[in-house]
């Protein structure tokens, strides 16, 4: 039995893959766009300007991890850059628009991630098997 929120966390760690990772942080930046949304909407900016920080920081961070030796390395970060664009031009306008924009990217990567997650343990059994 796992005795401490640490040792839970510690064996999550353990049984996490890239992707399911992954998929997490785009979980976050979702949930942090939508959260910054909202703010603007209740007219709370110490809120949004919170939460538009935190999507920006992941976003930031998929751009960092890229593995550039790869050639869609390239339109993902242009990708990323706009999408932080948008990030910072809706939190600094107050502008719902643009960050919708960005949380529609978000939303589709995310769910491309889902579908590479499932088929990658596939790819991997036939690899070994194959």
């Amino acid at each position: 039995m796992i005795s401490s929120p640490y040792e839970k966390y510690r064996q999550n760690a353990v049984q996490t893959s890239p992707g399911q990772l992954l998929i997490m942080l785009y979980d976050g930046a979702i949930r942090f766009t939508l959260a910054a949304i909202d703010g603007i909407n209740q007219k709370d900016y110490e809120k949004s300007n919170i939460n538009f920080g935190k999507a920006q920081a992941i976003v930031s961070e998929f751009r960092a991890s890229l593995d550039r030796s790869y050639e869609v390395a390239e339109n993902l970060d242009r990708l990323y850059e706009y999408m932080n664009y948008l990030l910072i031009q809706a939190n600094v306008k107050k502008d719902v628009a643009s960050a919708e924009e960005a949380l529609g990217y978000l939303k589709d990567l995310r769910e491309t991630w889902v579908e590479a997650n499932k088929l990658a343990p596939a790819a991997l059994s036939e690899a070994k098997h194959g």
